[in-house]
């Protein structure tokens, strides 16, 4: 692959002539100069580019003479001088003949540039002590090479600049057009007074300017119906510092100009007064208005004249305490019956914009044990990503072919034609659907799909309609070497707004499209990964890898055939324990834009019209936007919440750190960690009304916790009695989400009614429910798609009641959070005060066990004494109380 991209490169530098026109082109050679990196403070290294004929000629082939542990090669200057002979301006020593030429040794010394740093694939050292400083520079130990491609060299050298010669590239061209001058002339006036008038008195009078000729005469703007004004757009280069220019004159004011005026209210006398009050036209005036006006001021008294009448129609419909049509009605179900094998549904999604369509995949029900007994049999059997259509519930549209089971994928937010899945052998697998796009769209759906009606069922079709499904391979898998090792439980695209390096620093996103997927899987690791080509192909390149496709498969895409069997993660992530060598184990992840995505539907939608009306797909090219400039987002949150097969939930983040020690890329240590749940946690959600509420489902309970807060989560559910296996939040209400449990029943909770337990619980199926997937198809219809261990998928219908939220939900759930935080915080109060208890009567237990230890001997007796004379007393007191001894015989016992 090396040689191929230097050609790339070779042809991009310089054009190689043609065999006929060699003599043409060698005046212009002999003319130019030797070009050296002096602008970069390398005078001795002289670029120059080594196609692989001249490399086979001086036995300097990449990846074979020249490697990483020797990257360099010492050539004799005859055999240089016997190439300028044989081949003459073809050489590609001939841009530097001069040098080589005037160079003292006898041995020329030709460094491989592998991250072309000078812009092509090798350099000439054009000096002696150049040459020496290169091969007696001193050793770089092994581990800091594998990370020192990764370290900018700014960081470790520091070059000081050197002051150069500014060379005009015509910016200041373009600065004089785009300036604003002015094209008419200025005028000069010249105002003057007689000597003689100087210092003398000035007296002000008033004048009525319309009775004085050439007296200034204010203009009032008003609005002419007759002449509009057209505002034009206008661009104006601007300098950094504009000119500032102070003048001064002295002055005279010469004419007359309206001043601010401080104005009161026009007020009758008593005359005026008696004769308005007297005038007839008033008093009718009045008494025809005053009925009018009374019967408005009683209307405002007695209703609003501002209340929304189409509101008071009906009444809402609460959910508090209402019990009707509270159930999930069944709808319709699939079941493949072309493959009859045994499979359960490990991952379902609803398609973005095609309305009616849901894609599931399906998986052998087998142990690893029996998958190992049965290899043989599996690799017999097709792993597929079922598309079903509510027109026709027996034949699936579509199967995606995989190399194995699929256990999640998801559908790309910027192209739903797009799909990444995970495999159980830890393999990402790519599809392209957009050659089968329109014939999925053309499916029967009940209904016109601009208009959005009620969705119906429709099991009359015509004959010979969606009996064929068609099998669709996928474009590309990653690599089996540098990926995961263990089944893939999660996969996300990152947002199209970002995107991230090697070393999880936050950049804008390019393309302004999804380019990078987040995996985790059960070998402990955490990847990240990109669609994008990693350098840019030759066209040459490119045809022929389509060639080698073609002769592979026709009817793949080539969308992404560069990723195939050499896609590599761009940076993992072991999730450390600390104080032993074992990691934990992630299963579900959620990032922080993930709330965002149930919102993208809109943006899906216009992105596919644009797609349709003819402008180009941006996934066929996806090197567009390599070459712009990266750009970092500041204050970007890069922490996570990950789930444990431990049924740990840790948040942590994703940004790596250097080692002091080593200089390596290492993870962060988690922000903190959480072991709330007693089995696998297999779902971590973002609520979609809350961007920092994050539900968490593993084992026999549930959690609920709020970004930020660490002492603990805001909901912790007590346990169930049977094991929870799937869940997810309501798309339409904040306070509900729907849990599924191994027994088949499905749990609603709604928080609003109910915190401690399940507001409802239905029996959908009688095996274990694997995938809850709800939709909202329109604003009266809702589905939610669950499926079971046996295969099967069952839409049902959700009710009015768990679909529409009340008025004031929203904000009644936030007030329901904040006051769970506020109790965390109280709880967190107490215990350090107990803990300030325990320490303190610690602390006085500890006193007086010193101060037993510090008495002396007589002390000790004292105490001792007067303990018992103090049991003596007592007992005489026994005695006479239950009449055995009488006071006499007790001055005789006192005696003894």
């Amino acid at each position: 692959m090396a040689p191929k991209s230097q050609k790339q490169k070779s042809s991009a530098g310089r054009k190689k002539p043609k065999w006929g026109k060699t003599k043409q082109t060698l005046p212009d050679r002999e003319e130019t100069e030797p070009i050296n990196m002096e602008r970069m403070g390398h005078p001795e290294i002289y670029p120059l580019v080594l196609t692989t004929q001249t490399q086979e000629i001086f036995n300097c082939r990449i990846d074979e003479d020249i490697t990483d542990e020797q990257p360099y090669k010492l050539i004799k200057k005859e055999d240089i001088f016997a190439d300028f002979q044989n081949r003459a301006a073809v050489s590609d020593f001939y841009p530097v003949k001069k040098v080589i030429q005037e160079y003292p040794g006898d041995e020329l010394l030709v460094v491989y540039d592998k991250d072309f740093k000078y812009g092509v694939n090798f350099y000439l050292i054009g000096t002696e002590e150049g040459k020496e400083n290169y091969l007696n520079s001193p050793e770089v130990p092994e581990e800091q090479e594998e990370y020192k491609e990764h370290i900018p060299e700014d960081i470790y050298i520091y070059k000081p600049p050197i002051s150069k010669p500014w060379v005009s590239l015509g910016s200041e061209k373009e600065i004089a057009e785009e300036s604003v001058k002015e094209s008419t002339k200025q005028i000069t006036y010249m105002i003057s007074r007689k000597r003689s008038e100087f210092g003398a008195p000035i007296k002000f009078s008033d004048q009525n300017a319309s009775s004085v000729k050439d007296a200034y005469i204010e203009c009032i703007a008003y609005p002419d119906r007759h002449f509009a004004l057209k505002q034009l757009e206008k661009d104006v280069g601007m300098q950094v510092v504009p000119k500032v220019k102070d003048t001064s004159t002295q002055t005279r004011w010469t004419y007359p100009k309206n001043a601010i005026t401080q104005y009161y209210p026009r007020e009758l006398s008593e005359e005026e007064k008696e004769t308005f009050g007297q005038s007839k036209p008033l008093s009718d005036f009045l008494n025809n208005t005053c009925i009018s006006v009374e019967i408005a001021l009683q209307q405002n008294e007695i209703m609003n004249t501002f209340i929304d009448d189409w509101k008071c129609l009906a009444e809402e419909e609460s959910s508090f305490g209402d019990k009707t049509d509270t159930h999930l009605k069944e709808y319709q179900s699939f079941t493949d019956l072309h493959n009859l094998t045994e499979k359960m549904v490990t991952s379902v999604s609803w398609h973005p914009t095609i309305y009616g369509l849901i894609a599931v995949s399906v998986a052998a029900r087998l142990s690893l044990e029996e998958r190992v007994h049965f290899s043989g049999k599996l690799l017999l059997q097709p792993s597929l990503i079922l598309f079903w259509s509510f027109s026709d519930p027996i034949h699936p549209q579509l199967m995606l072919e995989s190399p194995d089971d699929i256990f999640c994928f998801k559908f790309c937010p910027s192209d739903p034609n797009i799909i990444a899945g995970g495999c159980i052998n830890g393999q990402i697998v790519m599809w392209d659907i957009t050659a089968h796009a329109d014939r999925i769209e053309n499916i029967k759906t009940g209904g016109s799909r601009s208009k959005k009606v009620t969705l119906k069922p429709m099991f009359l079709l015509e004959p010979d309609s969606n009996k064929e499904a068609t099998y669709i391979r996928h474009c590309a898998v990653s690599s089996i070497e540098n990926g995961h090792k263990k089944v893939i439980t999660d996969i996300h695209w990152l947002s199209d707004t970002f995107e991230i390096n090697r070393s999880g620093t936050v950049f804008e996103n390019r393309n302004g499209i999804c380019c990078q997927l987040v995996t985790c899987s059960a070998d402990c690791t955490i990847c990240f990964w990109d669609i994008r080509p990693q350098k840019a192909l030759t066209p040459q390149l490119i045809e022929k890898k389509k060639e080698e496709h073609i002769e592979t498969s026709l009817d793949v895409p080539s969308t992404f055939l560069h990723l195939d069997l050499s896609w590599k993660p761009l940076t993992k992530i072991r999730l450390s324990k600390g104080e032993t060598s074992l990691d934990h184990c992630p299963t579900k992840i959620s990032l922080s834009e993930d709330n965002l995505l149930y919102k993208a539907q809109d943006k899906i939608l216009a992105q596919s019209k644009a797609v349709k009306a003819g402008e180009m797909n941006p996934y066929h090219n996806l090197e567009a936007g390599l070459a712009n400039h990266l750009k970092p987002i500041e204050d970007f949150c890069t922490k996570f919440f990950v789930g444990t097969e431990e049924g740990g939930v840790i948040y942590t983040d994703w940004k790596m750190e250097r080692d002091p020690e080593t200089g390596r890329l290492m993870t962060k240590k988690p922000v903190s960690l959480s072991t709330i749940h007693d089995g696998s946690v297999h779902t971590v959600q973002r609520s979609p009304f809350y961007k920092d509420i994050i539900l968490t489902i593993g084992g026999w309970n549930v959690a609920i916790w709020k970004e930020g807060v660490m002492t603990g989560p805001l909901l912790q559910s007590s346990c169930a009695p049977k094991r929870y296996t799937a869940g997810h939040w309501s798309l339409t209400r904040p306070g509900v989400f729907y849990i599924g449990r191994e027994d088949g029943y499905i749990d609603i909770w709604d928080l609003l009614e109910k915190t401690h337990e399940p507001a409802l619980s239905q029996n959908i199926c009688i095996t274990m429910i694997t995938y809850i997937k709800p939709w909202t198809f329109s604003a009266k219809q809702q589905f939610i798609a669950i499926a079971d261990y046996y295969g099967t998928l069952h839409i049902l219908e959700i009710p009015w009641t768990l679909s529409h939220p009340s008025t004031n939900e929203v904000s009644s759930m936030n007030y329901y959070f904040e006051r769970e935080v506020k109790h965390l915080e109280y709880v967190e109060e107490r215990k350090k005060i107990r803990e300030q208890e325990k320490k303190e009567m610690e602390l006085e237990l500890e006193k007086t066990k010193v101060k037993m230890y510090q008495k002396s001997k007589e002390q000790l007796e004292a105490e001792l004494k007067m303990d018992y004379e103090s049991y003596l007393e007592l007992e005489k007191n026994i005695l006479i109380n239950l009449g055995f001894i009488k006071v006499k015989e007790t001055m005789s016992f006192m005696d003894l």
